[in-house]
């Protein structure tokens, strides 16, 4: 498989991500249960290892307690797969992308970059301070840095303010995140014309850009 350059590391050009393990569906609660009852550790190991063996060297996953007990097992049993650190808050806890930065960098992540959705609502609330304080502490950890985002708002301020590593663009803007960073499960759209407004933006973006939720969260198949 084909590696590019981000930063300092090389990563395939189709990478892996964790929202089936953590029960992140984007279609259902129901979905979401399944999810996290089928995803046992071992078969999350079972799939990175599978990944690994196709090619793909790079997983996209969440900074929480499960996926660093399920990684830092998996890299004990001898796992190579490098990890870009999707760096969250908590409800209640706006602040807590900072220890979940600090708890990433320390368990060995390559690379790290703040949730689409947090970065999503600080751009709606201008906290432009937040966006140079991240990127300042994860270049001071030595990781690859980005920063994620639904809205084509918030990447054109990235492109047009800040100079990290890469930027992740969600092809669609399924949920407002202007008054919560979190994940909503009802109301999300799938319009193609979020689809389009975010390929003009990437069009202009001079750096590394990870594309993700191309297929809507499996609510556009590629299969009719």
């Amino acid at each position: 498989m084909r590696l590019r350059s981000i930063g300092s590391a090389h990563v395939s050009g189709l990478c892996i991500g964790g929202n089936p393990f953590s029960g992140f569906s984007h279609q259902s609660p129901e979905r979401n249960q399944e999810m996290l009852d089928y995803h046992t550790p071992e078969r999350i190991h079972e799939v990175l290892r599978s990944a690994e063996k196709h090619g793909i060297n790079t997983f996209f996953g969440r900074t929480d307690d499960h996926i660093f007990k399920v990684l830092g097992d998996y890299w004990q049993e001898g796992g190579q797969i490098q990890w870009f650190a999707q760096v969250c808050i908590e409800r209640g806890d706006p602040d807590a992308w900072r220890q979940w930065l600090a708890g990433a960098v320390e368990l060995g992540c390559t690379g790290a970059y703040i949730h689409g959705g947090v970065v999503d609502n600080w751009n709606a609330t201008e906290r432009w301070d937040l966006f140079v304080e991240a990127l300042g502490r994860m270049r001071d950890a030595g990781v690859v840095c980005g920063f994620a985002a639904h809205q084509p708002q918030a990447q054109t301020w990235i492109r047009d303010h800040l100079d990290p590593d890469f930027q992740m663009c969600s092809y669609y803007n399924p949920t407002d995140r202007s008054k919560s960073a979190h994940h909503q499960h009802a109301g999300e759209k799938w319009e193609d014309e979020d689809r389009r407004a975010m390929l003009d933006v990437i069009a202009t973006i001079p750096r590394p850009v990870v594309h993700y939720k191309i297929f809507a969260g499996g609510n556009k198949p590629i299969l009719p």
